[in-house]
């Protein structure tokens, strides 16, 4: 009973200085992970040292990341990542092997010896799944063309940590046979379980989850025990495959939850699932935070903290041109090659996992593990910075890298636009207006983030573009520079910034705003007309009023018209053709 309450207290202890730690991060503007490392360090060993790593911690902590790989998986539906999956795997061989060679070259150059140098460049050839994929999250970048070529990428490296620990976990090996049947074992596990998942998809999951999405509740409890399903196959696999042998086997409790992700993914129940788990990955991924830091001892961490420094630093930007020029040699644009480069500098989590791994199986001493550990934290707290203001630091750097802005685009055949309308966002604002727009112009181009909405625009005759408008290479698939008029629902500054910006000189803008300093401020850079809604609602209202207040009759048949309209299933009604006459004259 004791030992409980102490796990409880330890928990409480966590849960409020990360609160705290969080909530000042947030007044400040900086980001909450940041925060969650400096709240472990703060109540952990190095300083006050109220808080030990437990039981419970390092099962949340393992949790957080499983349930961050399981929304990442809920989001990744195989139709919109199918195309980029020989880019992705072209970039992450070179760049593991690159970056493997470089962080073992910083590694001698410091001091290390041959073997501690080798498994450091293993451990260092990683991204941080935990940091790039929470803060694509927290930007809405994570179906954006960049986002999805870094979870790619991620994932990739995922299969390949899978692949290392799986042999570190077997200490030192006898010979290289006993090495080549660990990989072979590991690749059929992973093969396996995707066929499953993705078979599942198309067979078990469709009826179940047709019967229970109604019920939001049931709906939920059963999507997390599809993910725990995959989650304890993939941590008790040993128990399937004892009977036939294999005893060392190794798979991530991650590369399952994803797994479970990916298969629901492909229902169209997915979205609504998403806003669920939202607030459940947050806490356990604040635990696993908190936890890096707890696990640290000061003297082993800093006993090479000088050497952790000059490799973090040096590593940062090594990684950043190796991303950079590879993502480019796949024919990206400037602005994803860029994106997708800076989101990736730092060491990841498991690159401290391998250490622990290597540690644990007599290859490498505790302090390397410090090193490993510091080298880490250091490149993670820096790199967050560099993801929160990318598209500033990209707009800032351009100029610098014009060599290699060109018009080539990753996928070839597009078609060119001109003289066109394009509307961004497809909602209750513009979906009235697309019809008027497509009796003016020969081609309405659309731009939005919701596959529904896409599939809806497609199966009407509309072309469609899938994405984030506030990508240049979205903005090129949707011919901006050439169109005629542009017509944008959206109230975000920067990306009706954007299109003003890039918008021809004689093209029409119509663009949205919240309040009247930001119309006044979108006028001032170039729009030709800013709709308020909540002022065009108004200005209605006051209209309706007046006409019940001096034609009640007129104002009944005008309310009974608007019935009417709202009765029609019309998915791009022609509204403007009915609602003149009566009030509106």
């Amino acid at each position: 009973m004791p030992i409980d309450s102490a796990l409880t207290v330890d928990l409480a202890i966590i849960l409020l200085s990360a609160t705290v730690v969080g909530f000042l991060a947030k007044q400040t503007g900086q980001p909450t992970i940041i925060a969650y490392i400096i709240t472990g360090v703060i109540i952990g060993p190095v300083v006050l040292g109220i808080v030990e790593v437990s039981e419970l911690t390092e099962t949340m902590s393992e949790l957080g990341l499983a349930f961050l790989l399981f929304l990442l998986g809920i989001k990744m539906r195989l139709d919109e990542v199918r195309h980029i999956l020989l880019p992705v795997a072209k970039i992450s061989i070179p760049q593991m092997i690159l970056v493997a060679l470089a962080g073992m070259g910083l590694s001698l150059a410091v001091g290390f010896t041959l073997l501690e140098a080798f498994l450091i460049g293993l451990a260092v050839m990683y991204s941080s799944t935990a940091v790039v994929i929470k803060m694509l999250n927290d930007k809405d970048e994570a179906t954006s063309l960049h986002g999805k070529i870094d979870v790619g990428v991620l994932l990739v490296q995922d299969i390949v940590v899978v692949i290392i620990l799986a042999v570190l976990a077997a200490g030192r090996p006898d010979d290289i046979t006993q090495v080549a049947t660990t990989l072979a074992v590991v690749l059929v596990l992973v093969a396996i379980i995707t066929a499953a998942a993705i078979g599942a998809s198309q067979s078990i999951l469709p009826p179940i989850f047709r019967r229970i999405a109604d019920n939001k509740e049931v709906f939920f409890l059963v999507a997390l025990s599809w993910a725990f399903l995959f989650v304890f196959v993939s941590d008790e696999i040993n128990l399937f495959l004892a009977p036939l042998g294999f005893e060392d086997a190794y798979l991530s409790i991650e590369m399952g939850a994803f797994l479970a992700g990916l298969s629901i993914a492909q229902l169209p129940y997915s979205k609504e699932l998403q806003d669920r788990v939202n607030p459940l990955t947050d806490l356990f991924v604040m635990i696993f935070f908190v936890s890096v830091a707890l696990e640290l001892q000061a003297e082993e961490l800093l006993y090479y903290w000088q050497e952790a420094i000059v490799v973090a630093l040096a590593l940062m930007p090594i990684k950043l041109a190796i991303f950079f020029l590879l993502i480019d040699w796949q024919g990206f644009s400037l602005e994803t090659t860029f994106l997708g480069s800076i989101n990736m500098m730092q060491i990841s989590e498991f690159g401290i996992i391998v250490g622990v791994a290597a540690f644990q199986g007599d290859f490498i001493e505790v302090e390397v593990l410090g090193f490993l550990t510091l080298v880490a934290l250091i490149t993670m707290s820096l790199s967050v910075y560099f993801i929160e203001y990318n598209h500033w630091l990209f707009e800032r750097t351009r100029p610098y890298l014009s060599r290699w802005d060109t018009d080539a685009e990753f996928e070839g055949g597009k078609r060119e636009y001109n003289n066109h309308a394009v509307v961004i966002g497809y909602d209750e604002v513009t979906r009235q207006a697309i019809s008027l727009l497509n009796e003016e112009y020969e081609d309405v181009v659309v731009v939005d983030r919701q596959v529904d909405h896409i599939t809806t625009l497609e199966e009407n005759g509309y072309n469609a573009v899938y994405g984030d408008f506030r990508s240049e290479t979205i903005r090129k698939d949707a011919g901006l520079k050439r169109a005629d008029l542009v017509l944008s629902s959206s109230v975000e500054p920067a990306i009706n910034k954007a299109l003003l910006k890039q918008a021809k000189d004689d093209a029409t803008v119509f663009v949205e705003a919240k309040n009247k300093a930001d119309a006044r401020e979108l006028y001032e850079h170039g729009a030709h007309c800013v709709i308020m809604s909540t002022q065009l609602a108004g200005d209605r209202l006051v209209d309706y009023l007046e006409g019940y207040l001096s034609d009640k009759e007129e104002f009944t048949e005008a309310i009974e018209s608007g019935k009417d309209l709202l009765k029609g299933e019309e998915v791009f009604p022609d509204t403007y053709k009915r609602i003149r006459g009566g009030l509106d004259d």
